[in-house]
């Protein structure tokens, strides 16, 4: 009986163990993307700088609501004064008419990333750009569940170097296309509000990256991301973990 008691506890206690790590494998923060460090250059919007060869692309996973044929990819890098995104975008059609910054953008053509910084605070940096070029930069407090943005101020002392490029058409609304790219650089001192900022060797912020399309016939948008979401692209507790190296 005893030697069947100790069997019993041990098969328990393995059990157990098992579930653990199971759960602990399904936390967002477990997914990891490790951000290589580079020099500053020039934001270009093609990503013809060879600091990009430095990393690797990450393939942003379609999530729906509608299926789409196309496929989107994106890499990261930072420096000592600031993080770079390069977006690669399949598209046939040009669904964006806004023309200014700041505007809502999100409801055309676009890609985003976000970064929450200090998992202590709910509060993190979102960045919008379309294919036109125009930007959204916001920082948004996240309390009890309503996230609201709110536009920098003295932006002109530290604003974002952004540009973007069509493939296979012009840059204008309803074109006909192959694709287009975006490249983004974002100053820390854009960030500095946020703790955590700037990233040294071994620093974690959580973030995501995504891109919404709205080539679907039936007018419905499709979603890629990096780390998988629910309802909405501010669910910061779903976010995965850039590690800076």
């Amino acid at each position: 009986m005893k030697k069947k008691s100790i069997i019993n506890s041990l098969f328990i206690a393995l059990t157990l163990c098992l579930i653990s790590s199971k759960v602990l494998s399904q936390n967002p923060a477990d997914n990891i993307l490790l951000i290589k460090k580079c020099i500053d250059f020039e934001v270009t919007g093609d990503g013809s700088s060879d600091e990009w060869n430095k990393t690797d692309w990450v393939e942003l996973k379609q999530q729906g609501p509608n299926e789409s044929p196309y496929t989107t990819r994106a890499k990261v890098l930072y420096s000592e004064t600031g993080i770079y995104f390069l977006y690669d975008c399949v598209d046939k059609k040009l669904n964006a008419t806004l023309m200014g910054d700041n505007l809502s953008i999100f409801r055309e053509d676009v890609v985003e990333f976000f970064l929450w910084t200090d998992e202590a605070y709910p509060i993190y940096f979102e960045y919008e750009i379309s294919p036109l070029g125009y930007e959204l930069p916001i920082l948004v407090p996240s309390i009890n569940g309503r996230a609201q943005g709110w536009l920098p101020w003295g932006y002109d002392n530290k604003k974002t170097r952004r540009a973007t490029t069509v493939i296979g058409g012009p840059k204008e609304p309803g074109a006909a296309i192959e694709g287009w790219k975006a490249e983004v650089f974002v100053p820390y001192r854009l960030l500095s509000p946020l703790n955590n900022v700037p990233p040294v060797s071994g620093t974690k912020w959580r973030a995501n990256i995504y891109r919404i399309d709205y080539d679907h016939p039936d007018n419905g948008r499709t979603f890629f991301t990096w780390q998988k979401i629910e309802r909405s692209f501010h669910e910061y507790e779903k976010y995965g973990t850039f590690l800076f190296e």
